[in-house]
C-alpha cells in the first residue's frame, strides 16, 4: 500500500519509494511475456496519483487514452481532445510513475487529427509525446496508417495500432458497434492486422471485434502482441478504462467491463484483483464480456 510521507500536500504521493520490485517492462520484456503465454495487463492513467497505483498493483502497461476526452473532460467522444491535452496528462502520468521509481511501460495516443494530415505530421505529433515521457505511441486504424506506422518505426518510434471499433472514427462506423461481423470485415481486419505487424507495429489494440475472430488474429501475429477491449479471452493481454473498471462511469456500463472495486478494499486492491484476473485468465469471460 502507498504510505504518505508526513508534510507531503494532500498525502497523494510518497516522497521516494524503495527498489522496484520488478524490471522495467520494455518492447523485449513484452516479447518475453507473450512467448511465454503471460498475459499483458494495461490500464488507461491520466494523472500522477493513478498512475503510480497501478503501477504498484502491477499493471504491465500504462495508456494514456484520449478516452480522457470522455472520463475527464465531459466530451461526447474523443474527437475533441488535442495533442496539448494528450502532452499534459503524459506529463502527468510519467510524473506519478517516476515518483515512485515505477516500471511500467507508458503509452501515449495520438488524438485525431494529430496524425492524420501527413507521416511528417505524425512524426512531430509523436515526438511530442516521447518529449512528454510516453516509451510508445497509439495510432487508430489500417490502410492509410500502415505507411504512418513504417515511418514512425523507421525513425526509431514504438508503435501500437488500434483495429476494430476506432472510437475517433465511431461516427464514420455508424455508432459504437461490434467490428468485423461479416466475411468482408473479418478478412480486412486480418489484412490490415498482418500488415500493421510488416510495418513494425508491436502492439496492436483489438476493440469490439468478435472472440473466435481476436484469436485467430492473435495466432498470425507472434511479432505484433494483442491487446483486447471487448475482444474475448484469446488476446496476448486485456486493457480496460480505469474509471470503467472502478465503476465510475457517467453512462452505460459496456458489455466487456467488470467492476473490480465490487468487494475491493480500495483503489490498489481493484487494480490488483484486475491485474490477477486477467494473469490468470479469469477476465475477460467470453460468455459475459465478449461477442
Amino acid at each position: 500500500m502507498i504510505e504518505t510521507t508526513p508534510g507531503t500536500p494532500y498525502g497523494t504521493l510518497p516522497s521516494a519509494a524503495p527498489l522496484p520490485p520488478r524490471k522495467p517492462v520494455s518492447l523485449p520484456r513484452l516479447q518475453e511475456m507473450r512467448e511465454r503465454g503471460e498475459k499483458i495487463v494495461m490500464l488507461t492513467a491520466y494523472d500522477a496519483t493513478f498512475a503510480a497505483v497501478a503501477d504498484q498493483a502491477g499493471v504491465d502497461c500504462l495508456l494514456v487514452g484520449d478516452s480522457l476526452g470522455m472520463v475527464c473532460q465531459g466530451r461526447p467522444s474523443t474527437v475533441g481532445v488535442t495533442l496539448q491535452d494528450m502532452c499534459y496528462h503524459t506529463e502527468c502520468v510519467v510524473r506519478g510513475v517516476r515518483r515512485v521509481q515505477g516500471t511500467v511501460w507508458i503509452i501515449g495516443d495520438l488524438p485525431f487529427g494529430s496524425y492524420q494530415e501527413s507521416r511528417e505530421q505524425a512524426m512531430r505529433s509523436a515526438a511530442a509525446l516521447l518529449q512528454a515521457g510516453a516509451h510508445m505511441v497509439k495510432l487508430e486504424g489500417g490502410g492509410w496508417t500502415i505507411e504512418t506506422v513504417r515511418f514512425l518505426v523507421e525513425r526509431g518510434i514504438p508503435v501500437c495500432a488500434h483495429l476494430g471499433l476506432t472510437p475517433q472514427t465511431v461516427h464514420a462506423l455508424g455508432g459504437y458497434r461490434v467490428q468485423g461481423r461479416t466475411d468482408a470485415q473479418a478478412q480486412q481486419l486480418r489484412r490490415d492486422a498482418l500488415a500493421l505487424q510488416d510495418a513494425g507495429a508491436t502492439m496492436l489494440v483489438l476493440e469490439m471485434v468478435p472472440a473466435a475472430l481476436a484469436a485467430d488474429i492473435t495466432a498470425q501475429l507472434p511479432r505484433c502482441h494483442t491487446i483486447g477491449i471487448g475482444s474475448g479471452s484469446g488476446t496476448a493481454g486485456q486493457v480496460l478504462v480505469m474509471h470503467d473498471m472502478l465503476g465510475i462511469h457517467l453512462g452505460r456500463t459496456p458489455r466487456f467491463v467488470h467492476n473490480f472495486m465490487q468487494g475491493a478494499s480500495g483503489v490498489l486492491d481493484a487494480m490488483s484483483a484486475y491485474v490477477r484476473a486477467v494473469k490468470e485468465g479469469r477476465f475477460p469471460d467470453d460468455a459475459r464480456h465478449a461477442w
